[in-house]
């Protein structure tokens, strides 16, 4: 059995073990077993540590009949003393982050008697589920509480409580759980059955910030994070605000405003411009002279809704199909295709074919995008005949 030195000291960074096997497996990889070890092998949702043994990079650990497993790339010698070191920046912030979630677990608990049903620490956050929904507003509450709760630097204890004791003591626990259980007590705030390392004190965690919260299974989702990726975070968007207020030449407070009023504009001129492009388009299908085969027209800068608009428009000038186009030779062409005597559905397989494209749609109208040069795509429609409706 490996001595967990975690449990008895969550804050050690390097410490010297004594290599008690050193195996090789797949892929020249080595699974190492030491007499002691601070590295964290995962569980309760948070992943295992990483760091160095000697020379050797620790790639996982993990726990196999009541051993911890250090996976490295490279062997150690059995029975030496060898210097081991956490990739401690990652630990802390997990520890800050795993810490943070217990509080918030821990007060919506105690205002709403919402249960703590699911927990995941990513890249992008800690990803929390609870089975009872819980608003905005509350939430903003419980963001508040969280918070004070650090400032005020709470002691946070790690517990392993006999049988005798655990009966009488009331904990959160996503699961049952038989023989020994450790709780991660946070004073006055939460107690919690978990295996993970934590933080001394809530004021280790810092700023504790919920990001976003969704209706999930008739509670709610939210997205946290904690400590040193809560102030990271908080810089950036501090960063963002600034360069906003700067490019909107608007105090911090105004910024809302303008882009709701920037955007408003936008949609102005949209509207203006798809006015003057369908003028454009009744314009030039004033000119065309009509055909008793197939019309391809091409309009460089037009989007989707223009080329319907284009086709539809140019209803009575073809007696095949009417194929419209925008884009160029280098980053392909969009297109929309209507018929009022081809079965386009049918037709849309060897056209995209013959051409290098993808898309479908009706029997009367398809759409899609070629990856083909112009004079290929018009010298195909040129002869194409299709199968009539």
């Amino acid at each position: 059995m490996t001595k967990r030195l975690y449990y008895e000291d969550s804050h050690i960074k390097e410490f010297k073990a004594l290599v008690i096997s050193c195996k090789c497996v797949n892929d020249d990889k080595y699974e190492v077993i030491l007499d002691k070890t601070a590295f964290f092998p995962g569980g309760g949702g948070q992943a295992p540590d990483t760091g160095t043994i000697d020379s050797a990079r620790v790639l996982k650990v993990f726990e196999r009949e009541n051993f911890i497993i250090h996976l490295l790339d490279s062997p150690v010698e059995e029975g030496k003393l060898v210097k081991c070191y956490l990739d401690w920046d990652q630990r802390f912030r997990r520890m800050q982050a795993h810490s943070g979630e217990h509080v918030i677990s821990g007060i919506v608990h105690s205002l709403f008697g919402a249960e703590n049903v699911g927990f995941h620490m990513g890249e992008d956050g800690v990803i929390v589920d609870f089975d009872k929904y819980v608003s905005p507003e509350d939430l903003r509450r419980v963001e508040i509480n969280a918070n004070c709760i650090v400032m005020e630097d709470r002691c946070v204890c790690s517990l392993f409580p006999s049988i005798e004791e655990l009966s009488s003591i009331s904990y959160r626990s996503k699961r049952e759980i038989s023989g020994q259980v450790r709780l991660i007590e946070i004073e006055g705030c939460d107690v919690c059955a978990c295996c993970a390392p934590h933080v001394k004190r809530t004021g280790e965690i810092g700023i504790i910030r919920i990001l976003e919260s969704i209706r999930r299974k008739g509670g709610v989702r939210l997205r946290m994070i904690a400590g040193i990726d809560a102030l990271e975070d908080t810089l950036a968007r501090g960063d963002v605000t600034r360069e906003l207020s700067a490019f909107f030449s608007s105090k911090i407070d105004g910024i809302i405003g303008a882009v709701k009023k920037l955007s408003e504009e936008r949609e102005r001129l949209s509207y203006e411009i798809g006015g003057l492009r369908r003028e454009l388009v009744s314009m030039k299908l004033a000119g065309i002279n009509k055909t008793d085969g197939n019309l391809v027209l091409f309009e460089p800068d037009f989007q989707m809704d223009d080329l319907r608009y284009a086709a539809n428009e140019a209803e009575g000038l073809y007696k095949g199909m009417c194929v419209v186009l925008s884009g160029d030779d280098i980053s392909g062409y969009r297109y929309v295709i209507v018929s009022n005597v081809i079965d386009l559905r049918t037709a849309a397989g060897d056209i995209n074919s013959a051409l290098n494209g993808r898309g479908g749609g009706k029997s009367e109208m398809i759409t899609g995008s070629f990856k083909a040069p112009r004079e290929k795509i018009e010298r195909f429609f040129l002869n194409y005949k299709g199968v009539a409706i």
